[in-house]
């Protein structure tokens, strides 16, 4: 029988941290310590966001033996990709913030007829979008600005577009896991995908054994080989007794309502993160007006920044599911303090990790390039940026709070402020006309972020986000 007594005292941080890798903490998390339920969620998490970063990682390792070619084949497919990754995170919020509110509300029938949803929802954009990138795979490279040599590759981005419904499973699913605030689950699962993408790439791309050698593609066949296990472990962990989240053969239909639902919810989020994708397009192309060095840098600084605010992120996500079960649960005060005491925790770590990046900015950017002309740079625009983490820590746990409590739109109308209607134009006056080059730019960045944490946080204090109903 599933057990939902509150969390109790535990003594020491050492037991918190164990217990959040093992999953072993199987109530819900409207009772009990914050800070021990906010552990418990944002450890699991925070491996699950590095664990995903590391399909990147090892594709490029293994592709970087075969040259420059196939590199650029990789990378090129990678950024088409993103428009998958923004669709399948802003999908994700709305799954997590429905599963969330129904296991808040003790009713795990809805959470399993959410859950069956958001699955199908997965499908209904995967097949659309599978067949546009497997058939059209050449010309989108082309329009990418791929070379001859680089077309030859065609074949990866044709089976890494072509089977992207892998891809928003695996957001969904973990989305469902980390809603039912089994976010150890969502953990695991990345842990057998990444392990078989790591066996498996250097077996097809370079024909080891009785595997063909398939070259480039051969990375998109590991990668989508280990996420597609990934996928078939998570149906099954959902078919089990003993999860918070259990799906029958009863649930397997579509709901029109709870349906209908998840997709004004996940509509507005995904297009909050559309607008995260399109103002970076924009301000890389700012950065094209300084030249390839320009580009180099601001590239090798988001490449940093990205890997050193992994952490907030889980913290943010663990807000969000806290948020949405204890809103289910009819508690509030409890759901506004969980979002505070994760912005304070946030705060303490990025501004630890901002000061280190400050100061040792010089010897990180040295690990990615020897450039006399792009090195200098990028370090002053890390450390522009790095000066800002502060602010950008309360910004993503309040930000995602939102998403959390079934609120998409708030979010949504902060980015597109905060970020088209601010950033670009600033990024712009300050690169160009008063001629601040790239600090301008990076300024800008460093500003918009940190008026979107103003603007969200005097957002939240009104309240109205605990009468979002989901």
């Amino acid at each position: 029988m599933l057990d939902t007594q509150p969390i109790g005292e535990q003594p020491g941080l050492w037991t918190t941290i164990r217990e959040a890798l093992a999953g072993s903490h199987h109530g819900e998390y409207t009772e009990g310590p914050l800070g021990r339920a906010i552990l418990l969620l944002a450890i699991p998490m925070v491996l699950e966001l590095v664990l995903e970063s590391v399909f990147a990682v090892v594709d490029v390792f293994f592709v970087s033996r075969l040259g420059p070619d196939a590199i650029a084949t990789v990378g090129l497919s990678e950024s088409m990709l993103t428009i998958v990754y923004a669709v399948a995170i802003g999908l994700s919020m709305g799954a997590t913030a429905v599963v969330a509110r129904r296991i808040g509300e003790r009713d795990h029938e809805g959470a399993a007829v959410a859950a069956v949803q958001a699955i199908a929802i997965g499908v209904f954009f995967a097949i659309p979008f599978g067949l546009l990138g497997f058939w059209f795979s050449r010309p989108l490279l082309g329009v990418m600005g791929a070379t001859p040599d680089v077309l030859a590759h065609s074949s990866y981005t044709a089976v890494v577009l072509g089977c992207n419904g892998i891809v928003l499973q695996l957001f969904l699913i973990n989305a469902v896991f980390r809603g039912a605030g089994d976010a150890a689950i969502a953990m695991r699962v990345l842990c057998i995908a990444n392990a078989i993408n790591i066996v498996l790439d250097p077996c097809f791309i370079f024909g080891l054994g009785p595997f063909p050698r398939l070259g480039v593609t051969g990375a998109a066949v590991a990668t989508t080989t280990g996420r597609g296990i990934g996928v078939l472990v998570q149906m099954y962990l959902l078919s089990r007794n003993d999860g918070r989240i259990v799906i029958r053969p009863r649930h397997l239909r579509l709901n029109p309502h709870v349906l209908l639902n998840m997709l004004k919810l996940s509509g507005s989020a995904v297009f909050q993160m559309l607008i995260g994708t399109t103002s970076y397009i924009g301000v890389m192309r700012l950065f094209a007006s300084f030249g390839s060095v320009g580009v180099a840098a601001c590239t090798i600084v988001i490449r940093i920044i990205m890997f050193l605010v992994l952490p907030a992120w889980g913290l943010s996500n663990a807000a969000a599911t806290l948020v949405g079960q204890n809103l289910g649960a009819n508690r509030p005060d409890r759901a506004e303090k969980s979002v505070w005491r994760a912005a304070l925790y946030n705060i303490v770590f990025l501004s630890v990790t901002g000061l280190l990046a400050f100061v040792f900015a010089g010897p990180i950017v040295a690990m990615f390039t020897t450039d006399p002309q792009v090195g200098p740079i990028a370090t002053r625009g890390l450390r522009i940026i790095a000066a800002g983490f502060p602010f950008y820590a309360a910004g993503y746990v309040l930000t995602q709070s939102f998403n959390g409590a079934g609120d998409t739109m708030t979010p949504t109308l902060i980015n597109l402020g905060c970020f088209w209607a601010f950033e670009i134009p600033l990024a712009y006056m300050l690169g160009l006309p008063l001629g601040w080059g790239p600090d301008g730019v990076f300024w800008a960045m460093a500003i918009a972020f940190s008026m979107m944490s103003v603007v969200s946080a005097l957002l939240f204090r009104r309240g109205t986000w605990k009468t979002a109903r989901v």
